[in-house]
């Protein structure tokens, strides 16, 4: 930038800064002020305003553009508040510039012009860029976690768990659930797993054939699964299939299939004893389901 624009800019950069400020109160969070108070929305556009100076000052500073774009993120707020808070300070240094140096002709226009562009634009559009990598890595975290709490394992005695599933079943979505099958399998010990169907609204062929993909794939690790919450409709959707479910039990109800599950690992209710009020305890809150 042109040393002069330069000294000019910071000499006056409190007026810049007040009549910027006083501009991005009616930007982009006009429509967050009820649940941003004035302190907060203050102190944020000081931290914006002071990065853009400091950077005129004391030259390009990547780490501070990528902390302030990360603070925006978490702090939820749109990509308007930068664009827009970029776009209002360009406008006021160029008007500052402007009166200060009494230019009125075309040619120092434009020069002035150039020179802000080449210094607001770059800082623009790396915090952009920085917005939206942190943005994208902010929606992969939470996809991942979805992902896992889609498709959970619960364990609920020694060698007994069980995955409730609970909506639409996709390819992605069974992948998923055939890994946390096989790990959690192999992490818990686990010689029975109940699979829930009761919350899948549809059973169609792909849907079993996931399933009976992944009921195959425990019992080839040594265990046995039980697939339960088969209502009557899904029934008759898997017989109208021709669908065989022979190969491993099925149940029609969770507390049924945690009653098989005992069976298999050699459990059964006796009349007293701590175990029992466990297990009774269990299969009480499993029939409130």
């Amino acid at each position: 930038m042109n040393p002069e624009y330069k000294d000019i800019l910071l000499t006056h950069s409190d007026d810049i800064i007040r009549k910027w400020m006083d501009d991005l109160e009616d930007s982009k969070l006009r429509d967050y002020k009820s649940t941003i108070s004035d302190e907060m929305i203050e102190q944020v556009n000081r931290e914006f305003v002071n990065l853009i100076f400091s950077i005129l000052k004391d030259g390009h500073s990547q780490k501070s553009i990528e902390q302030f774009s990360e603070r925006i993120v978490n702090l939820g707020w749109p990509l308007g508040y930068l664009t827009e808070g970029m776009q209002s300070f360009r406008t006021i240094c160029i008007k500052s510039l402007m009166e200060h140096l009494d230019e009125h002709d075309k040619d120092g226009f434009l020069q002035i012009m150039e020179d802000i562009n080449h210094w607001v634009d770059p800082i623009k559009n790396e915090l952009v860029d920085a917005y939206s990598s942190n943005w994208t890595s902010i929606i992969s975290l939470q996809k991942v976690a979805l992902q896992e709490l889609s498709a959970p394992l619960i364990p609920v005695l020694d060698g007994v768990t069980i995955m409730p599933l609970v909506g639409t079943i996709d390819t992605d979505r069974a992948k998923l659930i055939m890994e946390n099958l096989l790990d959690g399998v192999i992490k818990h010990r686990a010689d029975v797993v109940l699979i829930d169907i009761t919350g899948v609204p549809v059973v169609d062929t792909m849907v079993a054939h996931h399933i009976i993909q992944a009921a195959e794939a425990v019992r080839l690790i040594g265990a046995t699964c039980i697939l339960v919450g088969i209502r009557p409709e899904i029934a008759q959707t898997i017989v109208n299939l021709g669908i065989d479910l022979s190969k491993f039990p099925t149940k029609s109800s969770l507390k049924r299939g945690f009653e098989k599950a005992l069976e298999i690992t050699d459990r059964q209710i006796v009349s007293n004893g701590e175990e029992k009020k466990v297990i009774d305890d269990i299969i009480q809150s499993i029939d409130k389901e």
